[in-house]
């Protein structure tokens, strides 16, 4: 994996690369689409197999994902003088088979707060696509 310096201060991932980072933060930002204008969700998610998961609660959320299934997630992380941001595309479906629930159960999804969340949620990603970027320091 390629870093990023000061003559090339950002580096394109390959899709192996932008997994990998994915998989090492616990923290996105959903994007779906609400009466036609996008909406975004904070979500704790895990990463298994080239796909994302996360837990959600009934509510407006969960009725956009069943409405209008493609999505965009974000996730980054920034350091001191490096940072990196990978974007994937997908189609998100709710998880209704027992062993399916069963398998996303062990990946340990934690919430924010202590209110239910009894849905557990695929991304299927029809494209990811990252960067690593160096930061200017000043």
């Amino acid at each position: 994996m390629s870093e990023p310096n000061v003559d090339n201060p950002v580096v394109v991932l390959n899709d192996d690369e932008s997994w990998e980072l994915l998989g090492t933060e616990r923290i996105g930002r959903l994007v779906v689409v609400s009466g036609g204008r996008p909406d975004v969700f904070p979500i704790n998610y895990a990463v298994r197999d080239r796909k994302l998961y996360f837990r959600t609660a009934e509510g407006s959320k969960l009725v956009e994902l069943t409405v209008h299934a493609e999505v965009a997630f974000e996730a980054d992380h920034v350091e001191q003088d490096r940072a990196w941001s990978v974007v994937l595309h997908g189609r998100a479906r709710n998880l209704v088979h027992y062993n399916e629930i069963q398998e996303a159960e062990e990946l340990g999804l934690q919430a924010w707060v202590p209110t239910p969340k009894y849905n557990f949620v695929e991304v299927t990603a029809s494209e990811i696509s990252g960067r690593r970027f160096a930061l200017v320091k000043g």
